[in-house]
């Protein structure tokens, strides 16, 4: 992927009615300025009575209470050190340094990368594996505005309950944690997709943190693309006919693109910055470059969109007598939810008191886009979003504000205890896993 730009998540989830929909186990903070000790706030995070908890659903929650005060001080330290793409090294060693006091066995610098990690445990002999996957990129200039920190805490507790879990009613199963960078910008998971990091997993799974909770969602595939217009510099005032103009040439792009969205449906996205417009007043520009962001509902569908627009941009060339370069980045691929998965996972966190709109309304929502897609193309997946409190919109810094009360962080663990659960009924159910990875087949065929 490109540099510079974030280009990953969400800037704003949807625009989903909040209303009654959510249960809210904590208490409300009044003054964000001075927030309580999290001991002060929470006596236990578990919304299901415990007479009515399963067995399972016991032992989750278990491990993940116990591990709660450990977790709100790890996401306040990822919070509080924000770290863009490729640098995540203060997140990178405290993640290793808990998951390894906690028992897993941890590579870190995995597959040759500064800031990616793999915690793994193995419980009883063979059965699935089971993946997920935790980010602590931040946003340039906004910190954590899109709770990372969150979602990193959240493949952690997630890993520790399932263990507990396995380990107590005696289930085979692996579990690895991928710590994946770069999500924001260039995304760490297609490196670990080209490396094999993924090949051995059966299902993967991980959580994000947004202003309202769906399951549902429909993420964008995403490409992005640098163009480069060449032209010859003159006098703009004595002799500007000798010159060939390459800002004309960005300037009619601009133009074309706007043009072409009359024609786009409104599922699709086209939108960009010119990084480069020349150098002086008096000088016909001989050099531009513009950024661009390509987005579409589907992996498909995108490579069709992009196609349109690159004739945008080789039109604005011909008609100016510029020459065109276009770097395109690594796309982005749509997320493909597993419906067995998502059913499962929406199961566990209706009994937490959380309430859902209808699919077809959580599906009508398409915002941002996210390299889990991509690993979602080559294993069964799910990317639940999850509700933290807040009607912000995403990749702002009141979102990072909202992503660190005590209120995101019960939300937060309910999901967890949630996705754990999810991934324990695949473990123990064959008929569950045979349906999940069938379901896997019919979607990704095309490819």
């Amino acid at each position: 992927m490109l540099d510079n730009a974030p280009i990953g998540c969400f800037y704003s989830l949807f625009g989903l009615k909040r209303g009654k929909s959510h249960a809210a186990p904590t208490k409300v903070v009044a003054n964000e300025d001075a927030l309580p000790d999290y001991e002060d706030c929470v006596v236990s995070s578990s919304f299901i009575p415990a007479e009515k908890q399963t067995e399972a659903e016991r032992i989750v929650a278990e491990a993940i209470e116990a591990a709660s005060p450990s977790l709100r001080k790890l996401s306040k330290q990822i919070h509080e050190h924000p770290e863009i793409r490729w640098t995540e090294v203060y997140a990178h060693d405290h993640l290793t340094d808990y998951m390894e006091k906690a028992g897993f066995k941890v590579t870190r610098h995995a597959y040759g990368m500064k800031t990616a990690f793999i915690a793994e445990c193995e419980c009883g002999e063979g059965g699935p594996s089971i993946g997920f996957c935790s980010e602590y990129d931040a946003l340039p200039g906004v910190g954590h505005g899109c709770g990372h920190n969150l979602i990193a805490i959240s493949g952690v507790a997630s890993a520790i309950g399932l263990r507990a879990a396995l380990e107590q009613l005696n289930l085979s199963g692996k579990i690895t944690l991928f710590g994946t960078p770069a999500e924001e910008a260039n995304g760490g998971k297609i490196d670990l997709i080209n490396k094999g990091a993924f090949d051995k997993m059966d299902v993967c799974m991980m959580l994000h943190p947004a202003n309202a909770d769906g399951i549902y969602i429909k993420m964008l595939a995403l490409d992005q693309v640098y163009v480069e217009y060449y032209g010859r510099p003159a006098h703009a005032a004595a002799s500007p006919w000798e010159g060939i103009n390459a800002l004309d040439a960005m300037v009619q792009a601009y133009s074309g693109l706007a043009m072409l969205r009359q024609q786009t449906p409104t599922t699709h996205r086209v939108h960009g910055i010119i990084v480069d417009g020349g150098k002086a007043s008096n000088v016909i520009p001989d050099y531009t470059r513009g950024e661009f962001t390509v987005r579409a509902p589907t992996r498909a569908e995108l490579e069709i969109f992009k196609a349109k627009v690159v004739n945008v941009f080789e039109a604005a060339a011909q008609a100016t007598q510029c020459k065109v370069k276009l770097t395109w980045g690594r796309p982005y691929y749509d997320v493909i939810q597993n419906n067995p998965l998502c059913q499962h996972f929406e199961k566990y966190m209706v009994r937490e008191g959380v309430k859902y709109l209808p699919r077809y309304e959580q599906e009508s929502a398409a915002h941002g886009s996210t390299d889990m897609g991509n690993v979602s193309y080559i294993k069964p997946s799910a990317h639940p979003c999850f509700d933290i409190g807040t009607t912000v919109p995403l990749h702002t810094k009141e979102f990072a504000q909202a992503a660190i009360t005590p209120e995101a962080h019960q939300r937060c663990l309910r999901a967890s205890r949630s996705m754990a659960l999810t991934m324990m009924d695949v473990v123990s159910d064959p008929k569950l896993l045979a349906a999940v990875k069938e379901d896997f087949e019919k979607a990704t065929k095309a490819f």
